[in-house]
């Protein structure tokens, strides 16, 4: 193939992802996206210098059609659609079509598959297990029996909690490019949320700290999306910031630049640096026992995080071990 013409290389040059020309083994032509990616100084040089990966190598070789997918050309870990198109002569065209978001996606599906599989088969498993007591022992005591039937309500109670607050994830990622359009007042919103939380179990023996300024500004949003925001943060902070006497839980508002944010702060046992990037993801938990025990599901910052984002906010986890969590919710004031 001659050097390749000014036409050729407009046309390869406008192709957006990486994309090369190869004649017998040497690049003689790559965009500018194949050049970040494989190094300025690839063409005239041999392919295998550019890309070292053997099956990709095998198939640009053969100089056979096809696509193969590939894992680690340019970065470790990114994966890649390889496809290869004859050209006249010896050469073929080289294009890589990035799939790593297409991948983590649906290693992302797949997991939350698994772990809503898993967390709705433990309590069914209970279920299953004294309901089948409960109706081939005919001779059980009243007390076996009222403690079987409160096992299997606790139980079915939590496969309920864990189904509404998957339908609620379905429902948020449904309207995430849906801006938000009702006028919201945070601190009625708020109100009510404290409200709530002082009859979550637990919070008998907590206080209630709420600092809020006179005249909070509205905010452009889901009134209800943002209640369940407000509502799973501060029955957060009761699970685990009211465990002893006199447990406090501070609620706060500040007004800066056109921002509204608003601190839901306790002073539980907090949270190890290493688990703060994953606590937003859906199922995880820092300590499975006693979240389970308490009732929750692991899905309630996954909620927040996303409710957050629908409405344009940011969401900010700060902990320290053994002096408590702050969550700090910023979302954009009605103008």
């Amino acid at each position: 193939m001659p050097d390749p013409s000014s036409s050729v290389r407009a046309l390869v040059d406008a192709i957006d992802e990486p994309a090369m020309i190869v004649e017998r083994g040497i690049v003689r032509l790559a965009n500018p996206p194949a050049l970040q990616l494989l190094g300025n100084r690839i063409e005239g040089r041999d392919v295998r210098l550019a890309i070292r990966h053997p099956q990709a190598l095998e198939h640009i070789q053969s100089a056979r059609a096809g696509e193969i997918d590939v894992t680690g050309i340019g970065e470790p870990g990114r994966s890649w659609r390889l496809i290869v198109r004859r050209l006249e002569g010896h050469a073929v065209l080289l294009r890589l079509i990035d799939r790593s978001a297409a991948v983590s996606a649906e290693k992302m599906r797949v997991d939350f598959v698994a772990n809503a599989s898993h967390e709705l088969r433990t309590p069914l498993s209970a279920v299953i297990g004294y309901a089948e007591t409960l109706a081939d022992q005919g001779d059980l005591t009243p007390e076996l029996t009222a403690r079987f039937g409160s096992t299997i309500r606790d139980e079915a109670r939590r496969m309920l909690r864990i189904i509404e607050d998957l339908m609620s994830l379905s429902r948020i990622e449904a309207d995430r490019f849906v801006v938000p359009g009702e006028t919201v007042s945070l601190t009625e919103t708020i109100e009510v949320a404290v409200a709530g939380a002082g009859l979550v179990r637990g919070a008998a023996g907590c206080e209630f700290i709420v600092d809020l300024p006179p005249e909070l500004p509205t905010v452009r949003g889901d009134a209800a999306q943002l209640a369940q925001v407000f509502d799973n943060l501060l029955t957060n902070a009761v699970r685990y910031g009211c465990d002893k006497p006199e447990s406090k839980v501070r609620v706060s508002a500040t007004r800066k630049n056109g921002w509204v944010a608003i601190t839901v702060a306790d002073r539980g046992p907090g949270i190890a640096r290493e688990h703060l990037p994953r606590v937003t993801e859906r199922f995880y938990r820092v300590d499975a026992a006693r979240s389970r025990e308490s009732g929750g599901t692991g899905l309630g910052l996954a909620i927040v995080k996303h409710i957050v984002e629908r409405h344009r906010g940011t969401l900010e986890i700060k902990s320290i071990v053994g002096e408590g969590t702050s969550v700090t919710v910023r979302l954009p004031a009605a103008p």
